[in-house]
């Protein structure tokens, strides 16, 4: 179900200097299985699809790309036609990677490639394992936070669902997830990806994996207020955070009014005030920034 020309999030794209070391954290921590290899790429889902989550192996820790999937192909060509008339950057007309039918990406706001696509492969998993359900959303920090709400609103369709402060943090949605891509103002960088999983125990018993590994979850299980969910994260080897969550809200009606914080509120902890101040310095830079 959808309102616009975008229907779920597709992927994210992430180079990173330790390849076998990221894709240990997504097979053995998360609980992602890997679907295909190439010769500088791991492919891995959680649903039955080709790919949620890419690894590049690079010289470089960074974005690089988020992949969002239109509704179908009038949709996709609709937003080429928008891309075009904005004078974004095209980078390649053609699906980048493995599994996908048709798409093209281009550089929008900030440096940061999106990748817009339709005909993912489907890719049944052989048997349930502990991961998540599915690839949900993503949290990034852009330096012009309302710039980059705009573009998602006027480009790909999305719609608010909170907006915290002025011109601080903004929740959009491109289906019933309360939040498809998350904005809070910051240094241009992606924060986190996070995974939809069905019982607040799977987030303890992604904490109790860290610990037999000498590593720890950085915050959390927390009750967000934006968006409800219940959410508990860990540092993968690029410097980026993984979020695992359950219980988002899902919000039904296309008209619904956004829900409006204050900056100050507690909108991030409904289960106490505390936040780890070191929370929002992880993150990663998109790899190839636009000259």
């Amino acid at each position: 179900m959808s309102w616009g020309l975008i229907n779920a999030m597709g992927h994210v794209g992430i180079q990173t200097t330790k390849l076998e070391e990221s894709v240990f954290d997504a097979t053995q921590i998360l609980g992602l299985r890997e679907t295909e290899r190439t010769s500088d790429a791991v492919y891995l889902a959680a649903g039955n699809v080709h790919h949620e989550l890419v690894y590049v192996e690079s010289d470089v820790d960074g974005v690089d790309s988020f992949g969002l999937v239109a509704v179908n192909g009038d949709a996709l060509r609709t937003i080429r036609r928008r891309v075009e008339d904005e004078g974004f950057k095209i980078v390649s007309e053609k699906p980048r990677g493995a599994g996908i039918e048709d798409g093209f990406s281009f550089v929008g706001p900030e440096g940061f490639v999106f990748e817009i696509y339709i005909g993912m492969q489907e890719d049944k998993a052989s048997q349930l394992s502990f991961g998540p359900d599915r690839y949900g959303h993503f949290n990034f920090h852009p330096r012009d936070v309302g710039g980059m709400m705009r573009f998602l609103q006027r480009v790909l369709d999305f719609r608010l669902s909170d907006v915290i402060g002025d011109d601080y943090a903004y929740f959009m949605r491109c289906n019933p997830d309360h939040h498809g891509i998350a904005l809070v103002r910051g240094k241009g960088t992606l924060h986190h990806h996070a995974w939809q999983t069905q019982s607040i125990a799977d987030l303890g018993k992604l904490g109790d994996r860290l610990n037999k590994l000498g590593r720890e979850l950085i915050w959390g299980p927390v009750r967000h207020g934006a968006g409800n969910n219940i959410a508990a994260y860990f540092v993968e080897p690029s410097g980026n955070v993984i979020e695992l969550y359950t219980d988002l809200e899902q919000i039904y009606d296309p008209n619904r009014p956004p829900v409006v914080w204050g900056e100050d509120e507690n909108w991030y902890n409904m289960w106490s005030n505390y936040r780890p101040m070191d929370f929002r310095t992880h993150g990663l830079a998109p790899a190839n920034p636009a000259p």
